[in-house]
C-alpha cells in the first residue's frame, strides 16, 4: 500500500510537470495517437493496469483505437495493437523504432543494449557463434541427458503420487539445466546449477519489482533506494557464483568439449569505439544471465502450455503419437533431432501452442530515435512504445475461431500427413505480421531457432514416452496469470502412464 502511494504522488508530479510543458510550448505542435486526456485518468489506468493490464489495454483500444497513447513522466508511452501498424513500424520503420528504454545498469546485455555497434557485436555473436545449426547440433547429448533426466524426474513424481504429475517445476529446471549446459559446458556441479538457479530467481524476483520506472532508473533508484542496493547485493553474489566457472573455462585445455557460449565471449572484442578490449567478467556474467533467463522461463512456460493442451485433446496427442511412430519407428529409445524436421504435426503443434498461449503478451519495449509520423501521428523521439503480441496473435480477422487450439492451421490443406507450412505463416513478420512470439524485425529474438527445437524435441519425446490423460473429475483450466512470464494460474495435473516399446507387427 505504501508503495502504491509512492508511486501514484511521483507519478502524479511528473505527469503534471509533463502535461503543463507540453500545453505551454505550442510553437511546434505534435499530434501524438490518442489517449486519455486528464492527469486522474491516466492515474487511474496506471493503477488498474498494474493489477490486470490486458482488460485496461482492450478498453482503450475500444476508445482510442489500434494506437493509443499513456502520459507518464516524460515519456510517453504508446501502445499498438493492430498488425498492419506494427509491421509498418518494426519492419518498414525498423531502424527508427529498434532503440530500447534507458537500461537500470551500465554496459546491459543484449536485450537492453541500445541500438548500435555494441548491441550487433553481442547479438552477431550469440546469434551465429552460439545458436547457429552446427552449433546447436554439437550439443545434442546435453538435450538427450536432460531428457532422459526429465523423464526420470516425472516417473519418480508418478510412481509417488499414484500415476499423478504436476511437471511445472520438472520443465523449468530441465530448461535451465540444459541452458547451463549451453552457456557454461558440462562440467558445472549439481551444487553450483543449484546454486545458480536460486541467484537467478532471486535477480529476476527483484527485477519485477523495480520495473515500475523502468523507463527512468535514475527515478527508479531514487524512489527505490533500499530495492536498489539489495539488486546490487544479489548481483554481486552472482558474480561470485559465475566467476570461477569463467576462469576455469578461460583455463581449460579440453579441446574436445562442445563448444559453448563462455567460449565465444572469452574470444569476443569489443568495437574500435570500446577500444577493442576483451569483455569484463561482470559483463560476461551479465550476458550469461541473460541467456539463462530467457531460454528458461519464455521456453518451460510454453512447454507446459503446449502440454496442457496435448492432455486436454487427447487426438492432438494420438497424431503426434502416430507421427513420432510413423517417422522413427516403434523401439526408438529417443525422437532424434533429425528425425523432428519430418515431423509437420510436431511443428505445427508448437506453433499453435505459442500462438495461443505466447509467454510474453507484449514485446520487449522499443523505444524512439528520431521523430516518425506514423498514420498521421507523430511519434516523438525517445517516446516508448509497446506492441500486444497476443491480441495480434489472436485477430478473427487472420484467425478463425483464434482461441481455439488447432495445429491444423499450420498444415498445408489441413492435413497431418502433409508438409509443415513455411510460407503461409512467417513467423518472422518480414512479409506481413500473423503472430509474433519471438518478435520481428531488427530485435527479433536471436534464440528462436532454439526455442523451437526444444519445444519441438521435448513434446515429441514426452509424447514418446509417457501417455498424458487428464485427472479424473478435473478440467485443463486454461486460465493465465501474469508473472514474469504469462503463466498457467493453475498448474497443469496429469496422470501419465509410462509407453511399451511395442515391436511394429
Amino acid at each position: 500500500m505504501e508503495d502504491w502511494l509512492l508511486i501514484t504522488l511521483t507519478v502524479s508530479l511528473l505527469t503534471l510537470v509533463y502535461l503543463l510543458f507540453n500545453t505551454t510550448t505550442t510553437n511546434k505542435k505534435r499530434k501524438l495517437p490518442p489517449g486519455p486526456p486528464t492527469l486522474l485518468e491516466n492515474l487511474t489506468w496506471i493503477r488498474t493496469s498494474m493489477f490486470d493490464l490486458a482488460p485496461a489495454l482492450r478498453q482503450l483500444q475500444s476508445i482510442y483505437g489500434p494506437i493509443f497513447t499513456i502520459s507518464i513522466g516524460f515519456r510517453p508511452l504508446i501502445f499498438i495493437t493492430d498488425r498492419d501498424l506494427a509491421h509498418k513500424i518494426l519492419i518498414r520503420n525498423g531502424a527508427a523504432f529498434a532503440n530500447r528504454p534507458p537500461s537500470l545498469e551500465p554496459n546491459p546485455a543484449i536485450i537492453s543494449s541500445p541500438y548500435g555497434p555494441r548491441w550487433r557485436l553481442l547479438r552477431r555473436n550469440l546469434a551465429f557463434e552460439v545458436l547457429q545449426p552446427s552449433r546447436l547440433r554439437s550439443h545434442s547429448n546435453s538435450r538427450k541427458w536432460v531428457l532422459r533426466y526429465l523423464a526420470d524426474d516425472l516417473r519418480n513424481q508418478a510412481n509417488a503420487r499414484g500415476g499423478l504429475c504436476v511437471p511445472v517445476e520438472s520443465f523449468r529446471h530441465a530448461m535451465f539445466r540444459l541452458l547451463v549446459l549451453i552457456c557454461f559446458g558440462g562440467n558445472v556441479g549439481e551444487s553450483v546449477i543449484r546454486d545458480i538457479e536460486e541467484i537467478e530467481g532471486e535477480l529476476i524476483l527483484h527485477i519485477a519489482k523495480l520495473n515500475v520506472f523502468r523507463s527512468m532508473p535514475g527515478l527508479m533508484k531514487l524512489i527505490f533506494r533500499k530495492r536498489w542496493q539489495k539488486f546490487m547485493q544479489i548481483r554481486r553474489r552472482q558474480e561470485e557464483i559465475y566467476s570461477p566457472l569463467i576462469r576455469a573455462r578461460k583455463q581449460s585445455t579440453n579441446n574436445d568439449a562442445a563448444f559453448n557460449y563462455v567460449d565465444s565471449l572469452l574470444q569476443l572484442k569489443l568495437t574500435p569505439e570500446e577500444g577493442g578490449r576483451g569483455l569484463t567478467e561482470r559483463e560476461m556474467v551479465h550476458l550469461c544471465s541473460e541467456l539463462l533467463f530467457a531460454g528458461t522461463d519464455s521456453t518451460s512456460t510454453a512447454l507446459q502450455w503446449i502440454m496442457a493442451n496435448v492432455v486436454k485433446y487427447p487426438h492432438v496427442q494420438k497424431k503426434i503419437l502416430e507421427e513420432v511412430i510413423r517417422v522413427g519407428g516403434d523401439e526408438t529409445e529417443e525422437v532424434k533431432e533429425e528425425d523432428i524436421q519430418r515431423m509437420p504435426y510436431v511443428k505445427a503443434v508448437v506453433l499453435e501452442g505459442l500462438r495461443r498461449h505466447p509467454p510474453a503478451h507484449f514485446l520487449v519495449p522499443h523505444t524512439v530515435s528520431e521523430e516518425v509520423s506514423v498514420d498521421g501521428y507523430i511519434i516523438p523521439k525517445n517516446a516508448t512504445f509497446y506492441v500486444t503480441l497476443a491480441e495480434i496473435g489472436w485477430d478473427e480477422k487472420v484467425w478463425k475461431e483464434p482461441m481455439e487450439f488447432r495445429p491444423e492451421r499450420f498444415l498445408v490443406n489441413g492435413d497431418e500427413g502433409a508438409e509443415a507450412t513455411a510460407t503461409a505463416v512467417d513467423i518472422t513478420g518480414s512479409r506481413e505480421i500473423k503472430m509474433m512470439p519471438f518478435g520481428v524485425g531488427r530485435r527479433i529474438c536471436p534464440g528462436m531457432g532454439l526455442a523451437l527445437l526444444h519445444l519441438e524435441y521435448f513434446v515429441a519425446n514426452l509424447v514418446r514416452d509417457f501417455e498424458w490423460k487428464a485427472v479424473e473429475d478435473e478440467e485443463i483450466d486454461l486460465s493465465e496469470k501474469v508473472e514474469m512470464t504469462v503463466v498457467m494460474k493453475n498448474p497443469l495435473r496429469a496422470k501419465i502412464v509410462p509407453r511399451a516399446r511395442v515391436v511394429a507387427q
